[in-house]
């Protein structure tokens, strides 16, 4: 655990208390309802391997053919409710921050240090707490690419690391209700988004090791000191009671704005072109299959854009900007946009020639611009 004179810079635990004290319990159901989603969604996920391998050519290393040849491929899948999605990702928090939180460490002498010091890991840890009690109700499901080793998931999730599939239950039943779609449907498409995500990252077995990459180096160009950092979480926090005032400074920028240095304004770009394709080929992936599983896919992409065009109200709105969630929906709509033009293109073979390195991913300019990467790509590969 890191810390500045003895005192935790982050209580983590806290942290979970905190988000399992204040976040929404969600939609009520009953208990044999609840044992009935829970049971429909691990068969969703399972049923959507295969569809989602078939559309996209796509598959694990150790299965030919269709079949499993070795099962130390698989990848857990995990249905939670909003407290065990808090617990499933602090871990990882944890892992991921550790650099970051190290650097701040030796800067412990600082103004900034000592300011954290003084005020403690239990300060750090509620406002951490807080917004993770706000992401919490707003996740539908993951691929948890950074997943810790089994001894610190929660009871009974399997796996030992290297990623797993986490489902919502509760985040999905309230959206279903809230677009008044057919339920069986929804969930359906909810997994094939989620499914893709975990294709991705078992078929492409560099890509984890390369965004990890990526993001460590981005933190260890982090130049902030902890003071600041501190006063980031508070902004955010007070967004979640309503009292950051409407002309605070910075115009709304994200928290990753905030600390960016030349160097990580480099990395950013590049992790913002990686993560466009990925949820832009997760959107694309799902609504190609949809026609032929999901009776209802039409009516639930309509909804659901316009849902993600509108957003919630206005404080909802505030602290989305200031965690850069806004930029994550643009990465949704640009990323499917390219992965569209790509397979129009060149098909869906000539578009995976996007998973053959790092060096064939798309650059953030080939994002907005797809012939470009089929010239430069294409181009090279087939001279």
């Amino acid at each position: 655990m890191t810390s500045i004179g003895g005192a935790e810079m982050v209580d983590w635990n806290l942290a979970v208390a905190t988000a399992t004290r204040l976040v929404r319990p969600g939609p009520e159901v009953t208990r044999d309802e609840a044992r009935a989603i829970v049971a429909e969604l691990r068969r969703h996920a399972k049923s959507s391997e295969e569809h989602v391998r078939a559309f996209t050519r796509m598959a694990p290393p150790g299965i030919a053919g269709g079949e499993y040849v070795a099962a130390e491929h698989d990848t857990p899948v995990l249905v939670v409710d909003r407290a065990g999605w808090v617990k499933a990702n602090v871990a990882g928090f944890r892992e991921v921050l550790r650099p970051l939180l190290d650097k701040m460490q030796e800067r412990r002498s600082g103004p900034g240090g000592a300011m954290l010091g003084a005020v403690g890991g239990k300060v750090t840890g509620v406002e951490l707490g807080m917004l993770l009690s706000f992401l919490a109700s707003r996740v539908l499901g993951q691929y948890e690419t950074f997943a810790p080793a089994t001894r610190d998931l929660p009871a009974g999730s399997g796996g030992a690391g290297g990623g797993r599939l986490l489902l919502v239950a509760p985040n999905i039943v309230h959206v279903e209700r809230e677009l008044d779609v057919d339920p069986h449907d929804f969930r359906l498409w909810v997994c094939l988004h989620e499914e893709t995500h975990r294709t991705q990252f078992t078929a492409v077995p560099w890509l984890r090791d390369h965004i990890e990459g990526e993001i460590q180096s981005f933190l260890s160009e982090t130049e902030i000191d902890p003071g600041t950092l501190l006063e980031r979480f508070r902004e955010a926090a007070q967004s979640l009671t309503g009292n950051r005032p409407d002309d605070a400074e910075d115009g709304g920028r994200s928290l990753v704005e905030l600390v960016q240095t030349p160097a990580q304004r480099e990395i950013l770009g590049r992790l913002t072109a990686v993560m466009s394709l990925l949820e832009g080929h997760a959107d694309f992936v799902m609504d190609g299959v949809g026609p032929d599983v999901v009776a209802s896919v039409a009516e639930i992409r309509e909804k659901f854009q316009q849902r993600r065009a509108k957003g919630a109200g206005r404080l909802d709105q505030a602290l989305r900007r200031l965690l850069g969630l806004d930029a994550k929906l643009r990465q949704y709509r640009d990323g499917e946009r390219f992965v569209r033009a790509v397979v129009e293109d060149v098909g869906m073979d000539g578009f995976n020639r996007v998973w053959t390195s790092p060096n064939t991913l798309p650059t953030k300019a080939e994002i907005a611009k797809p012939a470009d990467w089929v010239a430069r790509v294409h181009r090279k590969t087939d001279s």
